[in-house]
């Protein structure tokens, strides 16, 4: 079940490796929960923060607050040049071509709105087609019902094969003339699928769509490279990557966003304002109205820096021995029954306990102090797609280690030994 394709590998990112020293910069974990040391394993729903984010947050209020690219004065130079920082830090991060086609968004949600409403509002036509996958967040669903509302646009959903891939063969049925959008999740934060992005990119292009890429869950795990993927847009989360919560990026291609409308109007995303007309700014402050989260975004950078340091071949490495290692102690409990058993996942496992409901054993484990997220995880549709109402998640983090993974099986195990009496 987990991608463990060890031979591609660096094996000097693994050698180097070493979990006690990623554990200290997590002042977080060394807390107590319940009595019990904290294992926390809701990674997919947010991360924890490295002691250089926390670190950064505090500089830029103690040393350097102030508003950004406008003030002429030492500090706001300082916040200018700081929150800059981020935006070619990001760039290299995805490997966009340009930085000014690096968005700064509070997150995914922000991001996919921004395009949904931004482009689709400005392009689609009644009978265009919007192709979603049934695996899809609520964040990457909502928006386009909106947009197709609007516009009398139609969604066509790809529909969820029993072991959590996608129907490929249904994705390419779906395409054709009307096809006009594409938006889909590169990992599903409910089962851990990786999905065929590459793939979808290539035919949805070949029909003449445009393609929208979900990197909420991919981005911490996989190396991104949008010009390799040849993607339109791709959204990422700053949370999810270990940064700031409100912190975020689009990056949309330069011919796409320089002839996309705002989305907000008001302060720096204009040249010139009269009574009776205003001119818009370049990209990316088109798409940056007002006072943007200058600190979560100036402390974003070192949550990259820190994903970058350890390197992702080492992380994806760490996270699949831990899935490997997780499933071998979950397959031995009885009544577990794993959601999602795709070949390519990063570090999730979605599953049902036999007789047991998800929420019980969710509050049953933080007694323990562990840390499980529970419910539908704002996928309804794929829960529906199940026929369950939600699932228990473990998802892994860097930080992780085996020795909690024991105490995750373990108290499922206490927990069965109790409700089955």
């Amino acid at each position: 079940m987990a991608n463990t394709d060890h031979a591609v590998q660096s094996t000097t990112a693994i050698d180097r490796f070493d979990i006690n020293k990623v554990r200290q910069e997590f002042p977080i974990l060394e807390q107590e929960v319940n009595g019990k040391p904290l294992a926390y394993f809701d990674n997919a729903a947010t991360t924890q923060k490295p002691s250089g984010v926390i670190n950064a947050l505090s500089a830029y209020y103690s040393e350097y607050n102030a508003n950004i690219h406008r003030g002429i004065h030492t500090l706001a130079e300082k916040a200018t040049a700081a929150f800059e920082e981020t935006r070619l830090t990001i760039r290299k991060f995805l490997n966009a071509p340009e930085t000014e086609e690096i968005i700064f968004t509070s997150g995914v949600t922000n991001g996919i709105n921004l395009v949904a409403s931004s482009y689709g509002r400005h392009f689609f036509k009644e009978g265009d087609e919007i192709i979603l996958s049934g695996m899809e967040h609520h964040s990457n669903i909502v928006p386009w019902q909106l947009v197709a509302e609007a516009t009398g646009a139609v969604i066509k959903v790809i529909s969820v094969k029993e072991n959590g891939e996608l129907d490929m063969e249904a994705f390419d049925k779906l395409l054709g003339k009307k096809t006009a959008f594409v938006s889909v999740v590169h990992a599903s934060n409910s089962l851990g699928t990786i999905n065929p992005v590459k793939e979808i990119i290539s035919k949805a292009h070949q029909a003449g769509a445009k393609v929208l890429v979900d990197g909420a869950q991919s981005t911490a795990h996989m190396d991104i490279d949008v010009q390799d993927l040849g993607c339109d847009f791709f959204v990422m989360s700053g949370h999810k990557v270990y940064g700031p919560t409100g912190s975020g990026a689009l990056y949309g291609r330069r011919e796409l966003l320089e002839v996309m409308p705002p989305f907000f109007g008001g302060g720096e995303m204009i040249k010139d304002v009269t009574f009776e007309k205003t001119t818009y700014n370049d990209i990316p402050y088109k798409f940056e109205a007002g006072t943007p989260n200058i600190a979560d975004i100036v402390a974003l950078k070192e949550a990259v820096n820190f994903v970058t340091r350890l390197d992702k071949k080492a992380i994806r490495y760490h996270e699949n021995e831990l899935m490997a290692y997780a499933y071998e102690g979950l397959m031995n409990l009885d009544g577990f029954r794993p959601v999602g058993v795709a070949k390519d996942k990063v570090s999730v496992i979605s599953f049902i306990m036999e007789g047991l409901h998800h929420f019980d054993v969710g509050m049953m484990l933080d007694t323990q102090g562990v840390a499980v997220r529970t419910g539908h995880h704002c996928t309804q549709p794929l829960m529906d797609r199940f026929n369950i109402d939600g699932t228990i998640r473990a998802s892994f983090a860097v930080y992780n280690t085996k020795q909690e993974i024991d105490r995750l099986v373990e108290g499922l195990g206490r927990i069965i030994s109790r409700m089955r009496k």
